[in-house]
């Protein structure tokens, strides 16, 4: 784990990146990297490798690769805001909460194509409610121009 930005305490940022970039498998494959860690919202980062190219001659990044980037940093903004809202338990008791998350909508707009050496992804929940969370996702280039935003809804109870 590299040195993460966090609003939260040492023992729940470590565990959450650890769920997030190790334990999720698929977090692995696309190379996931958490840099931010706030009370609503992350920032995670992913490196340009051969197995992401969706169009070879161009070397563009794989439109899935975006998408599922997007749907893993909303699905971790809302990680964040659970972990906000439960600050008075333990951070085994916060994590314990994500056991039921899981993504009930998904939109993603590509505005352009995606090239370059590194991107990175930034989410934000718009609304945590007992049972369902909004988010609002987008994804930039290492100029940090836009590539795509998304918007989702997430299951919590």
């Amino acid at each position: 784990m590299s040195a993460i930005i966090s609003v939260f305490d040492d023992e729940f940022t470590a565990a959450l990146c650890k769920i997030f970039e190790e334990q999720i498998v698929f977090n692995q494959v696309l190379g996931l990297r958490v840099e931010q860690l706030a009370a609503e919202s992350a920032r995670a980062a992913i490196t340009m490798k051969p197995e992401l190219i969706g169009h070879f001659t161009h070397q563009r990044l794989h439109g899935g690769v975006i998408s599922a980037t997007l749907d893993a940093m909303g699905g971790l903004a809302v990680m964040a805001a659970i972990g906000t809202r439960h600050l008075d338990e333990s951070a085994a008791a916060r994590l314990h909460r994500f056991g039921k998350l899981g993504t009930i909508d998904l939109r993603i707009d590509y505005l352009r194509p995606a090239t370059g050496p590194s991107f990175h992804a930034h989410a934000e929940v718009l609304r945590l409610g007992s049972r369902v969370a909004s988010t609002r996702m987008e994804f930039r280039d290492a100029a940090d121009r836009l590539l795509a935003t998304g918007a989702a809804a997430y299951i919590v109870s």
